[in-house]
């Protein structure tokens, strides 16, 4: 069920000064959403800074074309946080997701807004506008403008467009809905041109990234008879392929691709020596449910979490906990 908008409008009517944020290492759909909400609110005549835990990716830079959206550093960006009116969290319902960000919003008195379409959740203090059926947060974004009578520009249609577009795998995901297409239709009358945004995200990788996949597709295995592929990537890949952690983005998908798979992850060691798993089913097997087992989380088909290293013993205990989610799955 779509959200209650009035009782956001509601919320935010007595505040002006807005701080928006999303998850650490944001995608398309936290940054397509952050953008077009940044937008819709600034008609209606709020401040808004947009802050995030992570530099935004190089590739998903032309989506904030005049540089809104800023890096958190603590020592001077913690005080504009904390003398705000709202803050207003978008793609995810985590604490763990939004790192030294969430650490200073937990400081915060000021009103709390969650927007999210992810089933896990932790308890945040906020009002939550959630819908776990939306095939991305952009489409709540969006629903949320058309509440408001905003305006679509083609800046704002481009971003909530790219946000609903790789959310959905190009609109080839199950989530995807009749809505789904005539929100793309009403975002292409406003100016978005598909095939350009196609190119700009999808054919404009750099070679180190390519170098980077052949030595992931090196490593990948196969385990429980078949129905799982797993593989991983090393802190010391990215200098050896001229590459960077930001073109693992999606790369687990090139598992779940193999015959047979039902389920497939992906381990990236980080700079700190955590490890980032990324889950990705195309069966019953609920993956946010595994990811839940390690304090992640996300959607049944696609999910995430982050452990504590080294890689092998990272790879060992969930390899073994998504075999015994696959087992215990009913035969077709």
């Amino acid at each position: 069920m779509s959200p209650d908008w009035n009782v956001f409008l509601e919320l935010i009517a007595p505040c002006q000064r807005i701080i928006l944020t999303s998850h650490v290492r944001p995608d398309a759909d936290a940054i397509g959403s952050e953008i077009g909400l940044c937008g819709f609110l600034e008609q209606i005549g709020k401040t808004v800074r947009i802050v995030n835990p992570s530099a935004t990716p190089k590739k998903l830079a032309f989506l904030d074309p005049t540089s809104r959206i800023q890096h958190f550093q603590a020592s001077s960006d913690e005080a504009i946080i904390l003398d705000t009116d709202a803050h207003i969290i978008v793609d995810t319902s985590a604490w763990g997701q939004l790192a030294d960000v969430g650490k200073t919003f937990k400081k915060s008195t000021a009103v709390k807004i969650v927007i999210d379409h992810h089933v896990s959740s932790d308890e945040m203090g906020a009002t939550v506008f959630k819908d776990v059926k939306a095939e991305a947060s952009g489409t709540l974004i969006y629903r949320l403008g058309q509440a408001m009578g905003s305006k679509l520009d083609v800046n704002l249609a481009t971003a909530l467009f790219a946000a609903i577009a790789t959310d959905t795998g190009w609109f080839r995901f199950s989530s995807t809905t009749s809505e789904t297409y005539e929100i793309a239709s009403a975002l292409m009358a406003a100016g978005v041109r598909p095939a350009l945004l196609h190119e700009q995200l999808y054919q404009n990788y750099s070679l180190g990234r390519l170098k980077l996949i052949s030595r992931l597709l090196s490593r990948v295995e196969i385990a429980c008879d078949g129905r799982l592929a797993h593989t991983y990537v090393l802190v010391s890949d990215y200098g050896e392929t001229v590459s960077e952690p930001a073109d693992t983005e999606d790369l687990v998908n090139e598992c779940l691709g193999i015959k047979g798979v039902q389920g497939a992850v992906i381990f990236v060691e980080q700079a700190n020596h955590t490890i980032k798993a990324s889950f990705r089913s195309r069966s019953a097997l609920d993956v946010a449910a595994v990811a839940e087992q390690f304090k992640g989380g996300g959607h049944k088909q696609a999910a995430g979490a982050v452990l504590p290293g080294p890689i092998a013993e990272a790879r060992a205990i969930v390899t073994q906990a998504l075999t015994k989610a696959i087992c215990d799955l009913e035969p077709a």
